[in-house]
């Protein structure tokens, strides 16, 4: 007798959605981070701080997937609002108003996450570009450890170009940028 993997479910929730799956999303996000969360940038609770604050900002989505009951990964962002502060500690050489948000222009990707047994099945993929499908804004933006070759490879891979680093937060690290046209060519957005 096999044992069948269940199909990925996906579902799309807002900010009182993201509250009310606040311990699961804790839950995979200390699996994911597990070897980070003693430096206090990655601990859980500044991570849940920093969600609390993308779930105020216009244009929030989470967008979670499921096998049977389980929580297996999410992704989630925002659109960046007028004037926002995600391009501070920029480095490059983007031309200046590159770097200036109008409050409609570009949607930021803040989390893309599978736990380990759930990845290499196209999971990631699938999260994310159920949270990019429809987005009205010209252009998306996340950040990636540039020592996080697995993602940054599949991040190019699904059309994404480098865009200098960033560093947002004072005692964060620094990360590639990497920005995308939207809608980004080749989506796949299954039922």
């Amino acid at each position: 007798m096999t044992s069948r993997t269940p199909p990925l479910l996906v579902r799309c929730h807002d900010k009182e959605g993201m509250h009310r799956l606040r311990d699961d999303l804790l839950s995979v996000y200390t699996e994911v981070y597990a070897d980070l969360l003693s430096d206090p940038f990655f601990h859980p609770q500044r991570f849940w701080e920093r969600l609390e604050n993308y779930a105020n900002a216009p244009g929030f989505s989470l967008v979670t997937g499921w096998a049977g009951p389980d929580l297996i990964g999410y992704s989630l962002g925002y659109r960046l609002p007028k004037g926002s502060r995600w391009w501070r500690g920029y480095r490059g050489d983007a031309a200046p108003d590159a770097l200036i948000e109008d409050g409609k222009r570009t949607f930021a990707v803040t989390q893309l996450m599978v736990l380990p047994a759930w990845r290499r099945r196209g999971h990631a993929r699938r999260l994310h570009d159920t949270l990019l499908n429809d987005r009205p804004e010209q252009r998306s933006t996340l950040l990636v450890k540039p020592d996080n070759v697995p993602a940054r490879t599949a991040y190019l891979t699904w059309g994404w170009q480098p865009f200098g680093q960033v560093k947002p937060f004072d005692d964060s690290p620094v990360y590639d940028s990497l920005t995308a046209q939207l809608p980004l060519p080749g989506s796949h957005v299954h039922g």
